[in-house]
């Protein structure tokens, strides 16, 4: 069984207008002739290609960035709308559980058994076994209040990113620049309290520096590669990798092409020019590997269809259930079976028992 600990599962359902219960070869059909996202008709995620994949457990998220009227990105003009957002995502993942698509996890108990489930089924597919979830918040924007942060715990959040990209409420993230300041600190001290862990994931590097300072929680980076193969300021450093793996948190290395490849530019480069395949990414996971010293600090965090698809990804990759490829390349590479395990889904799972509560209540 495999773990992915990043995809947008419930963005694609609601603002791009994916059933995700249906056959991939459907959805693309249905986008033909669509130009209002450069990934229209290359969609590579969808139950079944998880299923199919061997991929039993995942991180899925809520996303709605809010932006202030100096911030030029798109986002909703004010945090009730971001969070109104947020809640018609989870109403989705609501529905999804409600057909037997998804299985919600939000104890220790809950990942056992969903485990035991999924290692006990010889063909997922065909035993039409639930994914598991557990739901994160990619960018916190949308928190208009820590009462509201109460009630998404409540509600099974259970990991919080508190930037995305540009200038953020809580913190700054991707190309910008800045601290997380009392009201980042104010948001990491009640997630703490609930036992939410933080994803370092997006956090410029002033604000990843001075969470970890403040935040005595879980910590683990959900979709991240490493600047040392890949220079920019999305990926991490080595000192970061370090200190990451020093807090006991677990890396997922990510596929969007322009992370695996430097000089990428979007539009014009191919990952087929470019070369960027499966193994590319494993080149990632043998960095954080040789910086940590051990195979214990990453995982899988594809984030595919995260607003990008077959154009930007992988060229080797047709759909999200070729990541079960990646055990057989590790080996490859020399990895052995019991490192190929922990990259798999063992990092993310042993962190999970640990982070979660015992019981949903």
């Amino acid at each position: 069984m495999l773990l992915d600990a990043h995809l947008d599962l419930s963005m694609n359902a609601i603002e791009w207008n994916r059933d995700l219960s249906r056959p991939i070869d459907e959805i693309r059909q249905r986008e033909a002739g669509m130009t209002d996202r450069p990934d229209r008709g290359r969609g590579t995620v969808s139950f079944d290609e998880l299923r199919r994949g061997g991929i039993g457990v995942v991180v899925a998220t809520q996303i709605a960035r809010y932006v202030k009227r100096t911030n030029r990105l798109p986002g909703w003009h004010s945090p009730e709308q971001a969070w109104a957002m947020t809640q018609a995502q989870l109403a989705w993942y609501r529905e999804m559980e409600r057909r037997g698509e998804l299985r919600a996890i939000v104890s220790r108990g809950d990942l056992e058994s969903h485990v035991a489930k999924w290692t006990a089924s010889a063909d997922p597919l065909a035993d039409r076994l639930p994914i598991g979830y557990v739901r994160s918040l990619e960018g916190a924007d949308s928190i208009v209040t820590l009462d509201h942060l109460d009630q998404a715990w409540r509600d099974g959040l259970r990991a919080v990113g508190p930037a995305h990209y540009g200038p953020g409420t809580y913190a700054q993230g991707t190309d910008a620049t800045g601290g997380i300041g009392e009201i980042g600190r104010s948001l990491l001290a009640h997630m703490e309290r609930l036992g939410i862990i933080l994803d370092a994931t997006h956090l410029c590097d002033d604000s990843f520096w001075e969470a970890l300072d403040h935040f005595g929680g879980r910590v683990w980076a959900s979709h991240n590669n490493c600047r040392a193969l890949v220079p920019h300021n999305r990926q991490f450093s080595d000192d970061q990798i370090r200190a990451l793996a020093a807090r006991g948190a677990v890396i997922g290395v990510a596929l969007d092409a322009w992370m695996l490849y430097p000089g990428w530019v979007r539009g014009k480069t191919t990952p087929q020019t470019a070369g960027v395949t499966l193994r590319t990414l494993i080149d990632h996971v043998d960095r954080i590997c040789q910086v940590t010293g051990s195979a214990r600090h990453v995982g899988i965090g594809s984030d595919l269809d995260g607003a990008f698809g077959r154009e930007q990804t992988a060229a080797d990759l047709e759909t999200i259930a070729d990541l079960a490829r990646i055990p057989s390349l590790l080996a490859e590479r020399g990895y052995s079976a019991e490192a190929v395990d922990l990259i798999a889904s063992g990092n993310f799972l042993r962190f999970l028992g640990e982070a979660l509560p015992d019981t949903r209540g």
